[in-house]
């Protein structure tokens, strides 16, 4: 039974990820076309503080996550403005956005131990889905 019992939460585990990958290939692709313009606009135009002309800032954890979410106020590029997102959640849990002082993702599946799986952009300068801790979370946010 205890078997079945984890078989089942891996699963479930392995759906949620699939969900949120999906999820992410949009946001990516238009990740990968802003910055193809960027690089052009920076090169040519001689701008240095922002990426494209859509607002991705160098530090772009929070501009992710407002494709993500479909978020179109700006203010949410900072990603301590996702304190105020939605309504506060009790603690981490599966689809909550977590806010650390300077990152932000959203919670995709919990692995036991204190670790959750946690999707973000600008995590070693790319979009990463894997374990994080969240000692240090300044937030929990449900979305709506």
């Amino acid at each position: 039974m205890r078997r079945v019992l984890l078989e089942l939460v891996c699963a479930f585990i392995v759906a949620i990820l699939i969900v949120a990958a999906a999820k992410t290939a949009g946001a990516a692709e238009r990740y990968h076309r802003a910055h193809h313009y960027s690089h052009h606009h920076r090169h040519h135009h001689g701008r240095t503080h922002m990426d494209d002309s859509a607002g991705r800032p160098h530090a772009w954890c929070g501009w992710y996550m407002r494709q993500v979410m479909g978020v179109a106020d700006t203010s949410f590029n900072l990603a301590r403005s996702w304190t105020r997102f939605g309504r506060p959640a009790s603690g981490p849990d599966v689809g909550v956005v977590v806010v650390w002082p300077h990152h932000v993702g959203r919670i995709v599946g919990r692995a036991g131990n204190g670790q959750w799986i946690v999707n973000s952009g600008n995590d070693g300068h790319a979009v990463r889905t894997r374990l994080r801790s969240v000692a240090g979370a300044i937030a929990f946010r449900w979305a709506g």
